[in-house]
């Protein structure tokens, strides 16, 4: 079976981990509308099977965000839409910050 590979650019301003969160339970208003403008913005895609490798490259007008924290809310999101059936089937992340005009963000996904 060939190697999959998914590539997709959001225009959307990433939300850090931080923000997402009321305590340890509670999505935060402001993670229920990233949530839901995300979703949105992806396509449905036939779920990826296997190990992953993962790249994010997050666009940022403001580059003194923690990068670890725009992963975990994204990478959720990902799964919730079907992306890969659970988180735990990435091996490899890689992500970089970017100085932009505009926040964006930029998914690449391999099936390894």
């Amino acid at each position: 079976m060939e190697n999959q590979k998914i590539e997709i650019m959001l225009y959307a301003k990433p939300l850090s981990v931080n923000k997402a969160w009321k305590g340890r339970r509670f999505k935060t208003s402001a993670y229920k509308a990233y949530e839901k403008e995300i979703l949105a913005l992806l396509s449905k895609k036939p779920p990826l099977s296997g190990r992953l490798a993962i790249q994010y490259d997050f666009f940022l007008i403001n580059m003194r965000t923690d990068i670890d924290n725009l992963i975990k809310p994204l990478q959720d999101i990902l799964q919730k839409k079907g992306y890969f059936k659970n988180d735990n089937q990435i091996i490899t992340i890689s992500a970089c910050k970017k100085t932009a005009s505009k926040n964006a963000i930029r998914i690449k996904i391999n099936e390894l």
